[in-house]
């Protein structure tokens, strides 16, 4: 695991766009090549403010997955603007969806987070 990194396995970020706040989360992140790909899962709920995506946090079986599994370059993660919130363990469906990425080809984007989901 890539360890000097602010972030970690099991954070979720928060990530501002001009509608709201949304978040990520880390589901892994490994060394290919001597640089971290990192491995995120984005929920599709937006929240008005920071307090409403902690709130929606104390709860997260209610938030609804956007997207289970992306893999980013270290530059495409930087291009990614994020806060950490707070940290969980990861779900056996989290590794489940990091598992089949692993089977899948291991394809990795360097386009940001937020191109990836559409968002701007």
């Amino acid at each position: 695991m890539y360890m000097s990194q602010p972030f970690a396995p099991g954070d979720d970020l928060l990530f501002q766009l001009e509608s709201g706040f949304g978040l990520l989360r880390v589901i892994a992140i490994e060394e290919a090549e001597g640089k971290p790909v990192w491995h995120l899962m984005a929920y599709e709920e937006l929240f008005p403010d920071i307090e409403s995506a902690e709130r929606a946090l104390m709860n997260p079986e209610m938030l609804h997955i956007r997207m289970p599994h992306m893999a980013l370059t270290e530059r495409a993660f930087e291009r990614t603007p994020a806060a950490r919130l707070g940290n969980r363990p990861v779900t056996d469906q989290e590794i489940g969806e990091y598992a089949k990425w692993v089977k899948g080809g291991r394809a990795v984007s360097d386009r940001s987070a937020l191109l990836m989901l559409g968002l701007r």
